[in-house]
């Protein structure tokens, strides 16, 4: 949040000096986002306080609200998504704490996508969420985060304005239905709008609420796995945001259009007055291309649009690439079979969650919606060892199999996240592919993030420092109070961290870069300590394949409370997130002449072997990196094998871990440690 005052003390910044570029509300935002995020406000930002903040302020003090608080830019939990206002006052007749939610825009005209309903272009020549929508979505989701907000019924509303618009300018935005969370006004609706706020709010002061707001505890994110065992619960998904849920609706209305009808329920959207109506022709295969980056809520789409179809009677198959993510899903649905149902469960889970090879048998359209999570971690073919000689074809793209498999397929993928050498997915090369046969590509971006804080600032920093895509040289961390991002002096500091995080009932896990061998179990049936750094060892996740006393299965390494005890690698925590992360950066990342480098000569990955060039083993090797630096919700701790890789994360990450007293109790390592590492406390000599 940039800033709460009463409408009475905002309205008292809305004379600007002569000669003054802004109002000083505007300036005082201006430098309250300064202060908080490090960095100008951009274009837009500025914009909406300099007109649209006023608008709100001087219709409240018109119907005597002037003691009604106005909280702005409100960030929501876990996410980088903010409201622009939260208006807080006591409710008329019961005088409880009355709280809403508006999203201002100053746009004149708005036309609606007609391929789907809630994606609308406000004159920018690019298609964003309905405002009525967003609002809604962001109403919920504040329901389901701010544990306050549970405390009152119907506490929260919601309302979009557009405050230069005319009704008949922006007509077809009123077709979307309003609720309670979200209502539409333009500069014609004025006069409702501020009736709209005396039936919200009385004139005594709602410090009191804002406060309440503000200090509310905010429940922890949902994980993929509790969305996953959460699947035949109607309610029980994910709230989706903004290009999350344009995605969604966009890819279920295409549903809609193309389900088969029958004389019985099997489509998404049936209609029974329909039915005798022949199928419409689809047209060319469509193909969704869903982009994002780490966080960005990928699996929550690929899993709440499986969820949704499956409360509708129709059945998506959802696939992967991920052993690990394969088989979480499985047992999350296994493990809610009843007695004597076990059985039916499990080949159930293995119809719906299956990996990208399996669809070699498959014929054309042979299913209905294919959800394909974590393509990038496509291959270039399907074939494998134990394929049967008369299905392999080592010349058929991965891709094409699963194209042609579904009527319509749907890919969810980053651009960064390929981590071995045959891994090929990317959102270029599944276009490319879709067009030569003869489909229609629909490539969305996914541009918000729910992970590391809703830091967008943190995965932009981390493609930087790894020199990713188009990113220059690593620059200084500039923490923005979103995560936390600290160095780890020892390994042993590092796990000893990550596990008092664990004993504190978050989720921890710690992971490393493929640097050490990793060897079957000893013969006594007990992990081999095969991470070794100075004399510190710990083991690795348990080996596919292997079962040892104490420690999950490796497809659960990163689920089971078990796994704290081992070192992660790529392949057991790509996919999955944890409140708090703990990365060891091995020797084949090291820092030369101002910026990172790969040393393949120090990976004991075995998937690089000597065919592979080395232009493929640095892609893969940064990859690899970013996955795990963004696995974090909370937080992120780093420590570099490497000295003068070291020296360099303590150059560019202002944070470290230490030992602090809180209230007179026993010392515990935190991230707000002191500035020099123990080692080097004292000068020497």
């Amino acid at each position: 949040m940039l800033l709460q005052l009463s409408a009475a003390e905002l309205g008292e910044l809305l004379t600007a000096p002569a000669g003054s570029t802004h109002l000083p509300l505007t300036e005082r935002l201006i430098d309250e986002h300064l202060r908080l995020k490090g960095r100008q406000p951009d274009k837009g930002d500025v914009a909406s306080w300099e007109n649209s903040i006023p608008v709100v302020v001087r219709a409240l003090l018109a119907k005597g609200l002037g003691e009604v608080e106005i909280q702005v830019e409100v960030d929501l939990p876990h996410t980088n998504s903010a409201v622009d206002l939260v208006l807080c006052g006591q409710r008329p007749g019961s005088g409880a704490d009355s709280y809403l939610a508006i999203e201002l825009k100053q746009v004149r005209r708005a036309t609606v996508d007609p391929r789907c309903p809630i994606a609308v272009d406000l004159g920018f020549g690019k298609n964003k969420l309905h405002p009525v929508r967003q609002v809604q979505r962001y109403c919920e989701y504040m329901m389901r985060y701010l544990s306050h907000l549970q405390e009152g019924e119907d506490s929260l509303t919601g309302m979009a304005l557009l405050h230069n618009a005319r009704d008949e300018d922006v007509e077809p935005l009123f077709n979307l239905p309003e609720t309670e969370h979200g209502f539409l006004y333009t500069v014609t609706d004025l006069a409702r709008f501020e009736r709209a706020l005396t039936g919200k709010f009385t004139s005594a002061s709602g410090k009191r609420a804002a406060d309440a707001l503000a200090r509310s505890r905010r429940k922890p994110l949902l994980k993929v796995t509790d969305v996953a065992r959460q699947r035949s619960v109607v309610g029980g998904g994910l709230t989706l945001l903004d290009e999350q849920y344009v995605a969604f609706d966009r890819i279920t209305r295409h549903l809609e259009k193309t389900a088969p009808r029958s004389d019985y329920e099997v489509g998404l959207f049936y209609d029974p007055e329909a039915a005798h109506l022949p199928v419409p022709d689809p047209g060319p295969k469509r193909v969704y291309v869903l982009r994002g980056g780490p966080g960005s809520g990928k699996s929550a789409i690929a899993l709440e649009l499986q969820r949704e179809l499956g409360l509708k009677g129709r059945e998506a198959v959802l696939a992967s690439g991920s052993h690990a993510y394969t088989e979480t899903l499985r047992k999350a649905m296994i493990d809610k079979a009843r007695r004597g149902q076990v059985a039916e469960k499990t080949r159930a889970a293995q119809k719906l969650y299956r990996y990208f090879n399996s669809f070699t048998d498959v014929p054309p359209d042979g299913i209905d919606v294919l959800i394909c999570d974590e393509a990038h971690r496509m291959r270039r073919s399907s074939t494998h060892q134990w394929m049967p000689r008369e299905l392999r074809d080592d010349d058929r793209p991965q891709a094409t199999e699963l194209m042609r498999a579904a009527k319509v397929p749907i890919f969810l993928l980053d651009d960064h996240q390929s981590i071995r050498p045959d891994e090929v997915g990317t959102a270029a090369y599944l276009k490319a592919l879709a067009e030569e046969n003869g489909h229609v590509v629909e490539v969305i971006d996914l541009n918000g993030t729910f992970r590391a804080g809703g830091s967008k600032q943190y995965q932009g920093w981390v493609q930087q420092l790894l020199g990713l895509g188009t990113a220059t040289d690593p620059v200084g961390w500039q923490p923005d109070g979103r995560m936390t991002l600290a160095v780890a002096d020892s390994p042993e500091q590092l796990h000893q961290f990550i596990e008092d995080r664990h004993e504190a009932r978050t989720t921890a896990r710690v992971t490393a870069g493929f640097c050490w061998p990793w060897s079957n179990p000893g013969e006594d049936g007990q992990l081999v300590d095969d991470v070794d750094i100075h004399g510190w060892r710990k083991p690795w996740n348990v080996k596919p394949d292997h079962d040892v006393p104490h420690a999950p299965p490796s497809d659960h390494w990163a689920t089971d409370h078990r796994g704290i005890g081992q070192i992660g690698c790529v392949y057991t925590a790509q996919t999955f997130e944890y409140d708090w992360n703990g990365v060891i950066i091995g020797p084949d990342l090291r820092f030369e002449n101002g910026k990172f480098v790969v040393d393949r000569s120090a990976s004991h990955d075995p998937a690089f072997h000597s065919k592979v060039d080395d232009d493929t083993v640095d892609r893969c090797v940064r990859n690899a990196y970013h996955v795990l630096l963004t696995r974090g919700v909370i937080g992120t701790v780093v420590h570099a094998v490497d000295p003068d890789t070291h020296n360099a994360l303590r150059r560019l990450i202002p944070g470290t871990i230490g030992m602090q007293h809180y209230d007179g109790a026993r010392p515990a390592l935190t991230a707000e440690g002191p500035q020099l590492p123990p080692a080097v406390n004292k000068r020497p000599g």
